[in-house]
C-alpha cells in the first residue's frame, strides 16, 4: 500500500521545521500556526522552558500521524465504493 499523503504531510512538517530553524521565521509566528504540539505545550508550560528539537520531532511525528490517518480514510472509501460497484 501507498501513503502519498503521509509522505506529503511528513514533508510539510520537516518544511515547516526547517524554516524555522533557519532563521526566516524570527518570531515563530509560522511555527506556531501550524504546530499543534506547539499549541498544547504552550498551554501547560512556558513554549521557552520545551527543548526546541522535541517540538521539532513532535511537529514532524504530528503532520505525518495526520497524513495516515488521512490515508486510511481514502482506502477505507475506495474500498467501498469498490464494494459498492461490485454489487
Amino acid at each position: 500500500m501507498r501513503y502519498p499523503v503521509t509522505i506529503a504531510a511528513t514533508l510539510i512538517g520537516l518544511a515547516i521545521c526547517l524554516f524555522n530553524y533557519t532563521g526566516y521565521d524570527p518570531h515563530n509566528m509560522v511555527f506556531f500556526m501550524f504546530s499543534p504540539p506547539a499549541w498544547i505545550v504552550d498551554l501547560f508550560v512556558d513554549i521557552h522552558e520545551v527543548s526546541v528539537l522535541l517540538m521539532y520531532v513532535l511537529t514532524v511525528l504530528t503532520w505525518a500521524l495526520l497524513g495516515f490517518i488521512a490515508d486510511k480514510i481514502i482506502l477505507s472509501s475506495r474500498e467501498s465504493s469498490r464494494r459498492r460497484s461490485a454489487r
